[in-house]
């Protein structure tokens, strides 16, 4: 019997869970976003080779930093010029233990290519961009479906930040509390696109990462630390860890999606709402997108029901905070449960443009048209939402509902 199938299951664990933290190992140590990622990909690619001849390591990040270690020594040797500005690598003054994978040391080079990643040099979208691909380890499909543009922009638009990287010889350092205020704010979008991604994944098996989620979560607890006191990183926080205690319920044991009213609110961590809702208590009035967010995202963590008249009501000071088309699409999800479903299908008008490639959009018409009676209508969104949607669980979910009708 093949063993492909097991080994290629592994070979996507292992980047999942090791890309990020071994690429900023490399990058920290080579100093070369183009010389680290492409060390980094061909040690995938080798145990996508070797691994179903050898059996999967006992060590699987281990094996691949070894590997990515020897790509990168072999280019170092082919680069006369890479000599001169890498001499630390290359008359082996980088002791073998540097490469080591402690934990420790990890996080500390994860935050200083997460900073440096953010520098000022780079236009915003570019900076989150570098960040979630090579601080979180996303790949550029999904980092494009964050921002709702095509994958080419998105490839291209990190191309860019990486040579201006280089060009312009941004330092890769640990950040101090005095650097974060002028780059706050785009740290912030990416920590929250990077838990968006875990919590509600664009492509792939699962509806949920929860491992990228946690890793957002803990990545915003550094950046408190950091910045002790400031709302809007307790705000984020809060949004967070009160969406993330939901996580165990949103799935049933056979994987399937979980509304959530129809969520077995037991299988909640009550321990980790009573966490979030300690973040808001600290908070004065709602003053960020953050702090709202977090709102309703206490509201949704209630163990009675759903206030969603409230919640419908902060959707929209949202709105007029962002201007957001999710923002208005979620917005028209609470009208529409508040018991307005006409006024909420009127709110998506004018959507489709905005989020041309967001199966949630006509999933969310659909529903809207299901409970109007307006059943062929429905079907047809039900079909747009299928051609669109990126994981298996809710692809399986709108099947369901689409047969329903």
């Amino acid at each position: 019997m093949s063993t492909r199938p097991a080994t290629d299951a592994a070979v996507e664990q292992a980047y999942r869970e090791h890309w990020s933290r071994l690429l900023a190992l490399l990058v920290t140590k080579v100093r070369r976003f183009d010389v680290a990622e492409d060390a980094l990909q061909d040690a995938f690619v080798a145990a996508a080779r070797v691994w179903p001849e050898q059996d999967v390591p006992a060590n699987p990040a281990a094996w691949l930093l070894t590997t990515a270690r020897r790509r990168v020594l072999d280019r170092i040797r082919r680069e006369d010029n890479d000599r001169r500005r890498l001499p630390l690598l290359v008359t082996g003054e980088i002791a073998d233990e540097e490469w080591e994978l402690v934990d420790g040391s990890i996080d500390d080079e994860r935050l200083r290519l997460l900073f440096a990643a953010c520098h000022p040099a780079l236009s915003a979208d570019a900076r989150a961009a570098l960040m979630l691909r090579f601080g979180a380890g996303l790949r550029t499909a999904e980092i494009a479906r964050l921002f709702l543009v095509p994958e080419p922009t998105m490839a291209a638009r990190i191309t860019r930040a990486k040579a201006k990287i280089a060009l312009a010889g941004i330092p890769l350092r640990r950040p101090t509390a005095e650097d974060l205020p002028d780059r706050l704010g785009v740290m912030l979008k990416v920590v929250y696109l990077l838990f968006t991604e875990g919590y509600r994944a664009t492509s792939g098996a699962q509806l949920q990462r929860p491992r990228l989620a946690g890793e957002a979560i803990r990545l915003g607890y550094l950046l408190g630390e950091l910045l002790p006191g400031h709302d809007e990183i307790a705000a984020l926080l809060a949004l967070m860890v009160l969406q993330h205690a939901r996580r165990d319920a949103r799935v049933d044991r056979e994987g399937r999606l979980v509304l959530l009213a129809d969520q077995d609110r037991t299988r909640w961590r009550h321990d980790e709402i009573a966490r979030g809702r300690e973040l808001l208590d600290g908070l004065g009035p709602p003053a960020s997108e953050y702090h709202l967010q977090a709102l309703i995202a206490a509201e949704h963590s209630t163990t009675g029901d759903t206030d969603w008249p409230r919640v419908a009501g902060l959707y929209a000071e949202l709105e007029r905070h962002t201007a957001s088309p999710v923002v208005r699409l979620n917005r028209a999800v609470a009208v529409a449960e508040a018991g307005s479903p006409e006024a909420a299908l009127a709110l998506l008008d004018g959507l489709d443009s905005a989020l041309p490639a967001n199966h949630q959009l006509p999933a969310v018409r659909a529903e809207l048209l299901a409970r109007l009676g307006r059943r062929g209508e429905a079907a047809a969104e039900f079909d747009a939402a299928l051609r669109l949607v990126g994981t298996d669980v809710e692809r399986a979910h709108l099947r369901e509902r689409r047969a329903s009708l």
